[in-house]
């Protein structure tokens, strides 16, 4: 069992979710229980998959947990791509958590090669 707030995946997930919230807030009212709705649960979810993950009994089954992370993080991605296209974000916020999203991408995959060996 490790203590997630150590985890720079789970620090970095937990500022994704923070500004997905942030950002969400600017989302047109009718978006509410929409995009709105369903990205900030899929944010929530990054990090709480990865506190599971690590207070679970060993590391396949927080690799387990990080494979539902990435599952979540891939569906952030096209909700961001979509509020973009709707024209919810500006390019700068666009840019700003696609670079997070891809970052932390990165960060689970190379921890997940770790648990693995």
């Amino acid at each position: 069992m490790q203590d997630y707030r150590k985890l720079r995946i789970w620090l970095l997930a937990k500022e994704l979710t923070k500004n997905i919230y942030e950002l969400t807030k600017t989302f047109p009212t009718e978006e509410k229980y929409g995009l709105t709705s369903q990205m900030r649960r899929c944010a929530v979810s990054v990090p709480s998959n990865i506190a599971e993950g690590a207070g679970r009994n060993g590391n396949k089954e927080f690799n387990n947990f990080l494979g539902i992370t990435m599952g979540s993080l891939f569906e952030l991605d096209m909700q961001v791509e979509l509020s973009y296209n709707f024209r919810f974000m500006q390019v700068e916020n666009y840019n700003e958590i696609l670079e997070k999203i891809t970052q932390l991408k990165k960060m689970i995959f190379l921890f997940q090669k770790k648990l693995n060996t």
